[in-house]
C-alpha cells in the first residue's frame, strides 16, 4: 500500500474530527440532506459529464493507485539490460518468448524478435505511451471535476438552506436545522473536495508520470538494442531517466525480465 496516502488521509481525518470535538459534538456536523445534496449531486454530474464505463475505470485506478506502491524506474533499466544480455548471446529472436506481465514490454519484445527497423519500433512504441497518456488523463479528470462540482453543490446547498431559513422565519424553530443545512452543505463540499477528490486527482497524476518514465526507459532500450549497443552503454543511455541521487549503480542491475 501506498504508505503516504494511507498517513495523509489519515492524519487529514483525525484532525479534523479531533477539532470538531474540541469545539463542539460530532453529531452537529451530521446533516443527511445536506449530504444528499453535495454527494448525490456530484456524482449525478460526474455521470452526466463522463461515460459510466470511465467513471467506474476512474475509481478502479484510484483503488489500484493507493493499494499498490508505485514502480521503480531502476526496475525498468534492468529489465532492459537483462534484455540486452539476452539479445547478443541468444539473439534477437529469442526475445519473442520472454515471459513477462507488462504488454509494453511484451510488445517491445515481439518488435524486436521480428526484425523491426528503429523508425518502426519508436512510431508504434511513442502511439502506445501517448495512447496511455489520453486514457490516464480521462481517469484524472474524473477526480478533477468531481473535486470543481463538489463545493459547487456546496453552495448549491448554501442557498437551498438560506431560502428555507427565510421562508420560515415567522417560525424560530426551524431556523436552525435550515441553517444547519445551509452552512454544512459548504463544508462537505470543501471537504470532499480538498480532502479526497483533488488529491486522489493529483495522485493519479503523479502515478501516470512515473508510468510514462517507465515507458519511455522500455522504449529507449528496445531502440540500443537493435542499434547492439552494449550494456553499458544502454545503462548510461536509460538511466539519464532517473534522478542522479536514486540510480542504482551497473552491478546492481540484475533484474530478471
Amino acid at each position: 500500500m501506498d504508505i503516504a496516502s494511507f498517513i495523509g488521509i489519515i492524519s487529514g481525518i483525525s484532525l479534523i474530527i479531533t477539532a470538531i470535538f474540541l469545539g463542539g459534538e460530532l453529531h452537529n456536523f451530521v446533516n443527511i440532506p445536506g449530504l444528499m445534496i453535495v454527494f448525490g449531486g456530484t456524482v449525478a454530474t460526474t455521470l452526466i459529464t463522463f461515460q459510466f464505463r470511465d467513471v467506474i475505470a476512474a475509481f478502479k485506478a484510484a483503488y489500484f493507485v493507493f493499494s499498490k506502491d508505485k514502480d521503480d524506474p531502476n526496475d525498468a533499466v534492468a529489465t532492459m539490460i537483462q534484455l540486452s544480455h539476452i539479445s547478443r548471446h541468444q539473439g534477437l529472436m529469442h526475445l519473442g518468448k520472454i515471459k513477462t506481465s507488462s504488454a509494453f514490454l511484451k510488445k517491445a519484445c515481439g518488435l524486436l524478435a521480428d526484425g523491426s527497423s528503429e523508425d518502426v519500433i519508436r512510431a508504434a512504441l511513442t502511439t502506445e505511451i501517448q495512447s496511455l497518456q489520453m486514457r490516464h488523463f480521462i481517469v484524472q479528470d474524473v477526480f478533477r471535476k468531481m473535486g470543481i462540482y463538489a463545493p459547487a453543490f456546496g453552495m448549491l446547498g448554501t442557498l437551498i438552506g438560506l431560502v428555507q431559513m427565510l421562508s420560515r422565519l415567522q417560525d424560530p424553530s426551524n431556523i436552525g436545522p435550515a441553517m444547519a443545512t445551509a452552512l454544512l452543505t459548504t463544508f462537505y463540499g470543501s471537504l470532499l473536495s480538498t480532502l479526497f477528490f483533488l488529491p486522489v486527482a493529483g495522485k493519479l497524476r503523479s502515478r501516470t508520470v512515473i508510468e510514462i518514465i517507465n515507458l519511455e526507459i522500455m522504449r529507449e532500450g528496445a531502440i540500443s538494442i537493435i542499434n547492439n549497443n552494449n550494456p553499458v552503454i544502454i545503462y548510461e543511455k536509460l538511466s539519464s531517466f532517473i534522478s542522479s541521487r536514486l540510480r542504482k549503480p551497473l552491478e546492481k542491475m540484475n533484474k530478471k525480465p
